[in-house]
């Protein structure tokens, strides 16, 4: 029996591929994911749309999904539309985990709605781990160096 979940996977959209591995480390572990985020395979090059267009179509594809998953890799951080996905799911009561792009574990900086706003970060190699976070197991917030931190959880942010 397959699990299943729904999930927007948030990323720096020039690691298109990363999200594709991921996807099918997910299969290879028996787990079906269904990714409501945007990625190179489900779309193509047309006139830029408007950011209020973003901003509803990113909020309904997060509202399909039980969790947002954050890949942190080194310009995560920058990226001013993955800071607004995962406010927009904080907003919207979702689970939101962090997994770091292999290679950069510890070495790379949080995107700061992820810091307020997130749970857990893994390594690239916990699929099951992010399997168990994203069913309710319970895990700790942790920095990416593994040690304690705490989430700013604020409701009253308007940005999204």
């Amino acid at each position: 029996m397959k699990k299943s979940k729904n999930v927007f996977i948030s990323h720096y959209g020039k690691e298109d591929k990363k999200v594709q591995r991921l996807k099918e480390r997910f299969a290879e572990k028996g787990y079906s994911i269904r990714n409501y985020s945007v990625d190179s395979t489900k779309h193509t090059r047309k006139k830029r749309p408007s950011d209020e267009l973003i901003k509803r179509f990113l909020r309904r594809q997060i509202s399909w999904s039980s969790s947002l998953i954050c890949m942190i890799g080194p310009k995560t951080h920058t990226r001013d539309w993955v800071n607004y996905e995962i406010k927009a799911a904080h907003r919207q009561g979702k689970k939101i985990v962090g997994i770091y792009t292999h290679g950069n574990n510890d070495n790379v900086p949080l995107p700061e709605a992820f810091k307020k706003y997130g749970g857990s970060v893994i390594g690239w190699n916990s699929i099951d781990k992010l399997m168990d976070i994203m069913n309710d197991k319970k895990f700790p917030v942790e920095s990416p160096e593994g040690s304690s931190r705490t989430s700013m959880y604020s409701v009253s942010d308007s940005n999204c």
